[in-house]
């Protein structure tokens, strides 16, 4: 794109992308991981995150979340975290272990 970064072949664990509504939704039954949608991210100076709506998701290398760097207390898997549209608070998403990963290990 002209301004911005497109990420495609994300794997969503914990939540399906919802094409149809634009949004995260539940998993189907014996639905481990599912592939997410092209993001766009697009650089906004002083952008302060909307209060509802969306879920601060994190983006992990592979599904191993554990290590811990001293500096940050994030895992040493981990990349960044991107916001994605959600009709349900960002708690619900928590409590499910809801993830981007960029590799399975099969």
């Amino acid at each position: 794109p002209d301004v911005g970064c497109y990420i495609h072949g994300l794997f969503l664990e914990g939540a399906r992308w919802d094409a149809a509504a634009g949004k995260l939704a539940e998993s189907r039954p014996k639905e481990l991981y599912t592939e997410m949608a092209v993001i766009w991210l697009v650089p906004v100076a002083n952008r302060k995150p909307p209060e509802s709506g969306s879920y601060l998701c994190p983006i992990y290398k592979t599904l191993t979340r554990a290590g811990t760097l001293s500096t940050t207390g994030h895992s040493t898997n981990y990349v960044i975290a991107v916001e994605i549209p959600t009709d349900k608070p960002e708690k619900h998403w928590i409590k499910r272990g809801t993830a981007l990963i960029c590799a399975l290990d099969f």
